[in-house]
């Protein structure tokens, strides 16, 4: 029997996740977004739809399979009505996305940037691309006939693959070329602006030279898309093998895994090889999905680099280059400043370099001690990691707790791994069972005899290319009661203690949650006169949502700004009417995660990397850190009112669990181009010390006693 489920303010993750990647499509809609940024959000929608069903459906199919039936906390259904559920949600958005790309192309055809068609092409044009087949393509080609004496072959995951049915002598067989991912996704016409064809589209026109003994009867182009859903601390291993190459192999034995879905790019079905596929690939017809736009997109991404700068001006953002803190002089070091004053960055607004150069002044201070830090990603290439490892080189003592299960970015971190511990550094690889998500670094110095913590605490990872892309905020202090905890938090993560006590900082899986409902439960006995604000990207952890369920049924008010998933109804009289829910979705990804508890100055303020998910909160080592300087909490309490106040790009959450424009009679507010433009009129203001604590005397302490 399944267990009982209050479903009465609670929604499917599954399909609250697919409503946020429709947000992400209706971008790709909205006029006031230059074109070929809408273009990109299509290109968005594509790729997070890709990792929707590696991750979150092959996660779901693997449910299916477990022999204990498993009913879902938010909803009470089984995997497969789950699963059904999503089948019938994501085929309408592939109508909605091929009619947006097919506007989008016809406007950007005005514009002279076409993705041609072999039809279209002059005998020039015709013969630029035959060329390029024969002499390019071809050559690294390897198309297969399966029939009774060619079995059917692995289709690797998201490969592009050209399907052909074939005939000869009155005998039906199947024709596949893999497209090998080395080559370019398309080519480049030379002559009269941007025209382009897709890869794909060559080896659709000349397929037939590839098979000459056959008669071609139809062609599509098709790609499977294979469960992803691996979770290294599930997989046996031996104890004695190392870490790194037990992931590599986890890595390798992604792209083997069960089909999860069927995509197929074509003008028209094919009954008979749509059969012929989900029989070989154990799918059924509603996990077959049909596009008549390209299956995958990331090509769009590149065709910016071919614009002439007149068109590049006209159909991009304009150029942002993130501006320098204004709470940091641009001609001091940071480390010194950081010691007299915290300083908070706003990514992308603000720069990512004051927190790099606070890293590589250390990596050369003769004071400094230690350098520790916790990595879950990392761009390819890292001014960061070079700084730890020319740290590590002068002598410093640097720990690297290294997140190898970072999903789809293993391979990346493994290198670096290994590239920072050639260099001295301790690498960490955390505990069996839970990934170390928290974004934490502390620099330890001695001067004049004494110790100092320099911590830095973010909601966003080490990426120094993301941190371009991402909104999210990073603190820098010298208070030593937050240093003292970051301390004590790397010293049980080197010893496996997941459950150290902390007198700042939150931190899961043994803490955060606990503390957060006691926060909670503070703003619950205020009644009316309670608050809580909360700017996640997703909320899903059960006991959170009842608790912010009490909090509305209290009379609190509570103001939530989740980006995705957000498993909560907002406005059901009498449970959850006192909760205001809204999103974000813009230029930048929102993935600032800010707590708020309370009313004024003296309310509760934390910036955090956990997002209120069950996974966050009991299988992930994560941080809260309270913020406690005043004029970085007005800095993030500015933030929070600019959030609130949007109604451009902000969408409202219904009691049905729809996302639809906030009605309001104020001016047009978009909170992204508020700190876009606050970003580029800020000059450097100077902050407040830090004031010393003073030392008592033998008279404070003996009355004190």
């Amino acid at each position: 029997m399944p267990k009982i489920v209050d479903t009465r303010y609670t929604q499917d993750r599954e399909l609250s996740w697919l409503r946020f990647n429709e947000r992400v499509l209706e971008e790709a809609k909205d006029e006031s977004v230059p074109l070929m940024e809408r273009l990109k959000f299509a290109a968005i929608f594509t790729s997070n739809l890709d990792e929707f069903f590696m991750i979150r459906v092959g996660s779901l199919c693997d449910l299916t399979l477990v022999k204990e039936p498993h009913f879902d906390a938010r909803t009470g259904q089984t995997p497969d009505q789950q699963l059904s559920a999503i089948y019938q949600a994501v085929t309408p958005l592939y109508k909605m996305r091929d009619k947006v790309v097919d506007q989008l192309e016809k406007r950007l055809r005005t514009c002279n940037i076409c993705r041609m068609t072999m039809d279209e092409m002059d005998t020039k044009e015709r013969k630029q691309v035959e060329n390029w087949f024969r002499d390019e393509l071809q050559p690294i080609l390897s198309p297969q006939v399966v029939d009774s004496r060619h079995p059917f072959p692995h289709l690797s995951n998201k490969v592009l693959n050209i399907v052909l049915r074939l005939q000869s002598d009155g005998q039906e067989a199947l024709g596949l070329i893999p497209i090998p991912q080395s080559l370019p996704p398309y080519f480049v016409l030379r002559e009269r602006g941007v025209r382009y064809i897709l890869t794909e589209d060559v080896l659709l026109e000349y397929a037939k030279k590839l098979f000459p003994t056959f008669s071609v009867q139809g062609k599509a182009v098709c790609s499977v898309t294979r469960n992803a859903d691996i979770s290294p601390e599930d997989e046996a291993y031996d104890v004695d093998e190392d870490y790194r190459q037990h992931m590599r192999k986890i890595v390798k034995k992604r792209n083997r895994l069960a089909p999860v879905r069927l995509e197929i790019q074509s003008s028209t079905r094919d009954e008979k090889a749509i059969e012929f596929l989900c029989s070989k690939l154990k799918l059924s017809r509603e996990q077959v999905f049909f596009s008549k736009c390209p299956l995958r997109m990331n090509y769009v991404f590149s065709l910016e680099g071919l614009l002439p700068p007149e068109s590049k001006s006209a159909l991009c953002y304009p150029p942002y280059i993130p501006r320098f803190p204004a709470c940091l002089r641009p001609d001091e070091k940071i480390l010194p400043q950081i010691l007299r004053h915290d300083a908070l960055l706003f990514y992308p607004f603000e720069s990512m370099d004051p927190f790099l150069h606070l890293v590589r002044e250390a990596s050369s201070d003769p004071n400094v001690l230690s350098i520790k830090i916790t990595i879950y990603r990392l761009a390819s290439k890292a001014k960061l990691a070079e700084y730890l490892c020319a740290a590590a080189e002068n002598g410093k003592e640097v720990t690297v707790l290294m997140e190898l299960r970072a999903r789809f970015d293993e391979q990346n971190n493994i290198q670096w791994a290994e590239r920072m511990e050639e260099a001295g550094c301790t690498i960490l690889y955390g505990t069996e069972g839970f990934k170390v998500h928290s974004k934490i670094c502390l620099i330890t110095r001695r001067e004049r005899g004494k110790i100092q913590y320099i911590t830095q605490v973010g909601t966003g990872n080490y990426n120094e290319k993301t941190a371009k892309q991402y909104t999210d905020l990073c603190l820098m202090t010298a208070r030593p009661e937050l240093g003292e905890d970051a301390a004590v938090l790397f010293r049980n993560m080197a010893i496996a203690n997941l459950s150290g006590d902390y007198k700042q900082l939150l931190v899961s899986p043994f803490q955060l949650r606990d503390k957060v409902m006691e926060l909670m439960d503070r703003e619950i006995k205020k009644g009316p006169e309670g608050y809580i604000f909360l700017k996640l990207n997703s909320i899903t952890d059960r006991k959170l949502i009842d608790k912010l369920a009490e909090a509305s049924q209290a009379g609190v008010e509570v103001v939530m700004n989740v980006r995705g998933i957000c498993c909560i109804r907002p406005g059901i009289p009498g449970l959850t009417d006192h909760i205001t829910i809204f999103s974000i979705v813009g230029r930048y990804l929102e993935h600032t995660r800010i707590y708020r508890f309370g009313r004024g100055d003296n309310a509760d303020l934390f910036i955090s990397s956990a997002d209120f998910m069950t996974r966050n909160t009991e299988r992930r080592v994560e941080v809260a850190c309270p913020v406690l300087d005043p004029q970085v909490r007005r800095s993030i309490f500015h933030i929070c009112d600019v959030l609130v106040s949007d109604n451009v790009k902000a969408r409202q959450l219904g009691p049905d669990g729809q996302w639809s424009p906030r009605k309001t009679g104020a001016a047009p507010c978009s909170s992204q181009d508020v700190f876009l433009e606050e970003g580029m009129g800020t000059t450097y203001q100077e902050p407040a010390a830090r004031p010393a604590k003073r030392k008592k005397g033998l008279l404070s302490r003996l009355f004190k006693r």
